[in-house]
């Protein structure tokens, strides 16, 4: 019994000690990100990897999640007689939590571990040994691109990501179910705040963003340099990114509030 207070402790103290760690690599990112700024081609590149390349799987969840909104929360407003009000619970429940969450769990698992695994194999590799032996920075050439693009590429897809499920929400609601298309659009329009509903739930997915980016960055960068360190660290970039965008979704929910 005297073990599990001195366990607690112990992880408690390396809890502490890993929030350190990211919060000091986090300065080095971003004092590296000025000059990382000059070489802009590397971003761009980066962007178009991480953004672009992420948009087939979220407009296709993003569409599917809609369908299923739209179908659970009509079955459920008809019961009261309020399917009028079927669009604004869909566009605030989308805006305001759904769709920064869920992007940034399908962002983590698709971006986060190719840049996990992509750092972790330049570390295995020995290419960024070879780097700092050339007085070259990885933080600025090759971290610094990948964190910065994570940080603009997530907001700018959790917004796809709602308009998608928007339209999904219609599809189901409007087109199969009979809703009156009026209703679901007018309701969504006078209940929807730009500033408050919108603006905050990008301003959640870049916040996700950056975790995500710092989290994938620095795993790939201290993984082992071996096959089997690289599987670990993008297991733990998935791990940890989850369980970071939940409580930051927590979080940054009661300061919005």
């Amino acid at each position: 019994m005297k073990r599990v207070p001195r366990e607690l402790a112990h992880s408690l103290g390396g809890f502490l000690a890993d929030i350190g760690v990211m919060g000091g690599f986090l300065l080095r990112l971003l004092s590296a990100l000025p000059s990382s700024l000059r070489r802009f081609g590397l971003h761009v590149r980066q962007l178009w990897f991480i953004g672009a390349m992420s948009l087939t799987i979220i407009m296709i969840s993003g569409l599917f999640v809609g369908l299923v909104l739209g179908l659970q929360y009509y079955q459920a407003l008809s019961q009261f007689g309020a399917t009028g009000a079927l669009g604004t619970l869909t566009a605030l429940s989308l805006y305001r939590e759904l769709g920064p969450v869920i992007a940034a769990l399908l962002f983590s698992g698709r971006a986060g571990t190719a840049i996990t695994a992509e750092i972790g194999l330049m570390r295995s590799t020995e290419q960024l040994a070879a780097m700092e032996m050339m007085a070259v920075d990885p933080l600025r050439y090759v971290l610094a691109p990948r964190f910065l693009a994570a940080t603009i590429a997530l907001p700018l897809l959790c917004v796809v990501f709602s308009a998608m499920a928007v339209l999904g929400a219609h599809a189901s609601a409007v087109l199969w179910l009979g809703l009156d298309n009026g209703i679901y659009w007018s309701s969504m329009v006078g209940s929807v705040d730009f500033g408050h509903d919108l603006l905050g739930g990008v301003f959640k997915a870049a916040v996700f963003g950056l975790l995500i980016g710092l989290i994938s960055v620095h795993q790939g960068y201290t993984a082992r340099p071996t096959g089997e360190g690289v599987a670990y660290a993008t297991t733990r970039t998935v791990i940890h990114s989850a369980i970071a965008i939940l409580a930051f979704d927590f979080v940054l929910t009661a300061f919005l509030m």
